[in-house]
């Protein structure tokens, strides 16, 4: 007996204290959140300022103003920058806005960008399209390449997809299957050509490649798809934009496989996800290896489907993600969302929660490998480690409080709770395929207080 109690003792001294030990480690670190801070800088404005109306445009809702804007941006790459001012008024856009480097549009207060829903006025351009790379409808406002661009002010960029690209998702799904073969079979990107007939759905907002950008005050309405889409781009400041996006799948900001953004005060109105991070979709993720990282999201106002999403589409890895002192302006399923499956691959490392409170979800904190239920019979397991959440509350989760779904063949690793503070829930907690997992202070489902004392009720002898 004493020899089995020592091997129990051995093992647990191994093996299991370790682990204990490197999940209570985990730490809140300040010192990576602030590093990540100091390399975001937003773009560079130039003091040139100059009223559209300059250059022919007309704020009545019918002229278009899109010759306007593209005077004004010939002009920025002439004098190596403008700040293009918008007053008052609608100025209706007949196809996409193209921008140029060292550009900053102004939209005052009382200004609208009025996109037309004609799908014949968007070209095909080289973006992307849920994780996977080819060539589709132009986004609204399309940025490939650039540098030092700026949105800001107080207007609005309506969409304004309601009649046509709104409509489109019923008669999406031959087209978003071919484009995965594609994907999985490495076809050049090249060759992978859509638009009139395919019903795939374009940007509203897409940086693509670009760096040092800026996207502020703006209020953004009626989107075709998702919002403001930052792919392959870096040092990137959203600030104090204000949705209204409820059409069919319109994410608030989806930064994929890019780097050293962040995401503040932001008021989210949104028909899906508010924050979406990805960075590519199996093969394409894969292949270029450009993981998103360095995202810091704060003080930012959730409504609509999920607030904080990683995945699903993260198979070149997300890592480095800050979410702190954020709340809740409505209604959202899921707080803090996880997705991955063995299709994906990829990894989710140092994702830091802090002070962050939601009204009433359907779960608050959920992780899952097991996505969709898809990828079951696949063997691209992913690997999600080093989650440190500190100040999670919610006054009532419908199903689940606290859920971590790992695989046998990966499971969730390192993962630190504490100061969990939850109402009332269908499920306290749901832990499975998970190790070096620790928890401090938790209550769901309210909070006991002291013991009360025994009264001549309790006494058996009188039941």
């Amino acid at each position: 007996m004493k020899t089995f109690f020592k091997t129990i003792l051995l093992f647990y001294v191994a093996v299991l204290l370790p682990m204990v030990i490197a999940a209570a480690e985990l730490k809140y670190d300040i010192a990576l959140r602030d590093s990540i801070l100091a390399n975001v800088t937003g773009a560079s404005v130039s003091r040139n300022r100059v009223s559209i109306l300059r250059y022919g445009a007309k704020g009545d809702g019918v002229t278009d103003c899109r010759s306007a804007f593209e005077k004004a941006m010939k002009e920025a790459e002439k004098k190596g920058g403008i700040q293009i001012t918008v007053p008052a008024g609608v100025y209706f856009m007949d196809g996409p806005l193209s921008l140029k480097s060292n550009v900053c549009i102004d939209l005052e207060e009382g200004a609208v960008l009025k996109f037309t829903p004609d799908p014949k006025k968007y070209p095909v351009v080289d973006t992307s399209w849920e994780g996977t790379y080819l060539h589709n409808y132009s986004p609204f406002i399309y940025g490939y390449g650039l540098h030092d661009v700026a949105i800001v002010g107080k207007g609005t960029i309506d969409g304004n997809a309601m009649a046509t690209f709104a409509t489109w998702k019923p008669k999406q799904k031959p087209a978003q299957m071919r484009s995965r073969d594609m994907n999985h079979s490495g076809m050049q990107i090249s060759e992978r050509m859509f638009g009139e007939g395919d019903w795939l759905r374009p940007h509203l907002i897409q940086f693509y490649d670009c760096r040092n950008i800026t996207l502020e005050g703006v209020r953004i309405i009626n989107s075709p798809f998702w919002c403001v889409h930052l792919l392959r781009s870096e040092n990137v400041i959203c600030r104090s934009l204000r949705y209204d996006a409820k059409l069919v799948n319109n994410d608030g900001i989806d930064p994929e496989s890019s780097r050293n953004i962040l995401i503040e005060d932001i008021y989210f109105d949104n028909g899906d996800d508010n924050i979406a991070i990805k960075s590519g979709r199996d093969n394409d993720g894969w292949s270029a290896d450009s993981p998103s990282e360095n995202i810091v999201i704060r003080n930012c106002h959730f409504k609509g489907l999920h607030a904080v999403v990683i995945g699903s589409e993260m198979s070149g890895g997300v890592r480095n993600v800050f979410i702190e002192d954020c709340d809740y302006a409505g209604y959202c399923k899921r707080g803090i969302y996880i997705k991955t499956n063995p299709d994906r691959g990829g990894y989710v490392k140092n994702l830091y929660v802090r002070n962050c409170r939601f009204d009433e979800v359907e779960d608050l904190f959920y992780v899952t490998s097991k996505y969709a239920g898809e990828g079951l019979d696949n063997d691209h397991f992913s690997e999600i480690e080093n989650i440190y959440v500190n100040g999670l509350n919610c006054n009532r989760a419908l199903q689940a409080a606290l859920v971590l779904q790992g695989t046998k063949q990966k499971p969730i690793s390192n993962v630190f709770f504490d100061s969990i503070y939850v109402g009332d829930a269908e499920i306290g907690v749901s832990f499975s395929n998970t190790e070096n997992v620790s928890v401090g202070e938790c209550h769901i489902g309210g909070m006991v207080d002291v013991p009360t004392q025994v009264t001549s009720k309790d006494n058996l002898f009188n039941r």
